[in-house]
């Protein structure tokens, strides 16, 4: 049963293309559904989450990332009373927006763009779900519903006047891939998102800090005993060598580390549970007028996963190797933007379209974008070689 300021898929603010309402989804069933049939999912097979799509099976990929978070969100979600078809929705819609080699290319795209208007991947997710995506008849991108497109873009909170790397102080700064958005329909990004898009943000971090510990042991980057001293984490492992002596080094990680999973996941129902009782809150709208998040980690456990964010930035985001890999995808990057800006022919010829439209350079180079950002890692390593290498 849903609570009354959980979204209701009945009271919809609808499509921006009319559509007949299905028989057997609701809308944001309709909306989880495109999102997964979409191209941009299934590239996100083979793009980085941390390492590099090559380096092994068993790492995390962006999409093996997405399945989890939204796992968690329709768990959290379902707890809470919340929409979990919704949460669902916005957590795999999440990250569609990543160009190849993760927060690397992310970077590199948005050095490259800023002549140009700049790269967010939240922005370029929703340019995707409203534009690239060109399957339908009847319209450009998935015809999301107004709850869903909303959830994609604030899902870590305000917009304009917010904190964060996604924010902007005012309608001026903003992306323009999310500007463009929000001119055609407007998704108030001066307030939170609903509950179930704050469901799935804390289900991103909640699934990061869990799935990096773990890859960062398979890849040797630290240690077991090296993540003794850490909170939440060091204490795991003694309950866990407590309850089990002498069990192997397999079972005892991942016992221990599915404990982290457990405590964060229980810390945000309690706190989400604690906070709508004090509240009180009676219709979504509520919830979007909130001071802060209603969605959110205790206090105390926040310090705790800072100082095991700190230790992953050290010990593996900016670990000698992934660093030199790092350099490596840069260079990609570095090479085949402005090689497609100043050759848009090389473009493939269903591209060549968009390419005609532009009429400047930064029409041009928000084509070359949409493009390279798309690209899987093999794809673009292949493309590098091909091209420039």
């Amino acid at each position: 049963m849903l609570q009354p300021y959980a979204c209701d898929p009945a009271m919809s603010r609808g499509r921006l293309h009319a559509e007949s309402i299905s028989t057997f989804r609701s809308a944001f069933q309709r909306d989880r559904d495109r999102i997964i049939h979409s191209s941009a999912f299934r590239r996100l097979k083979h793009k980085t989450q941390v390492f590099v799509e090559h380096e092994g099976d068993y790492y995390r990929t962006r999409l093996t990332h997405t399945i989890e978070v939204a796992q968690v969100a329709r768990t959290i979600a379902g707890v809470l009373g919340l929409n979990t078809d919704l949460a669902e929705a916005v957590a795999l819609a999440h990250d569609l927006g990543h160009p190849p080699f993760g927060h690397t290319g992310e970077d590199a795209l948005a050095i490259l763009m800023q002549p140009y208007g700049g790269f967010d991947h939240n922005a370029q997710a929703l340019r995707i779900v409203t534009r690239l995506e060109r399957h339908y008849a009847g319209f450009d991108g998935l015809n999301l519903t107004w709850e869903t497109l909303e959830g994609i873009a604030k899902h870590n909170g305000p917009v304009i006047g917010g904190v964060g790397a996604h924010a902007a102080p005012d309608r001026a700064h903003l992306p323009y891939a999310l500007a463009e958005v929000d001119a055609e329909w407007n998704l108030e990004l001066t307030t939170n998102a609903s509950a179930e898009a704050q469901v799935a943000a804390v289900a991103d971090d909640v699934a990061y800090n869990h799935h990096d510990l773990h890859d960062g042991l398979r890849a040797g980057l630290f240690t077991e005993a090296d993540l003794m001293e850490l909170p939440l984490v060091g204490p795991a492992f003694a309950e866990v060598d407590r309850l089990y002596p002498g069990l192997d080094a397999t079972r005892r990680r991942h016992e221990a580390l599915r404990r982290v999973f457990g405590v964060m996941v229980e810390d945000v129902i309690a706190v989400a549970q604690n906070r709508l009782a004090a509240l009180g809150p009676r219709s979504v709208d509520d919830i979007r007028a909130m001071e802060g998040p209603i969605i959110r980690f205790s206090k105390p456990l926040y310090q705790n996963l800072k100082a095991i964010k700190g230790f992953l930035f050290t010990r593996m985001y900016r670990a000698p190797t992934v660093v030199t890999e790092r350099a490596r995808v840069t260079a990609v990057v570095n090479a085949l933007f402005p090689l497609y800006l100043e050759r848009p022919e090389l473009l493939p010829e269903d591209w060549q379209g968009d390419v005609a439209k532009a009429g400047d350079e930064v029409a041009l180079a928000r084509v070359v974008l949409d493009y390279v950002a798309g690209m899987t890692d093999r794809f673009a390593i292949q493309e590098w070689g091909r091209l420039v290498g």
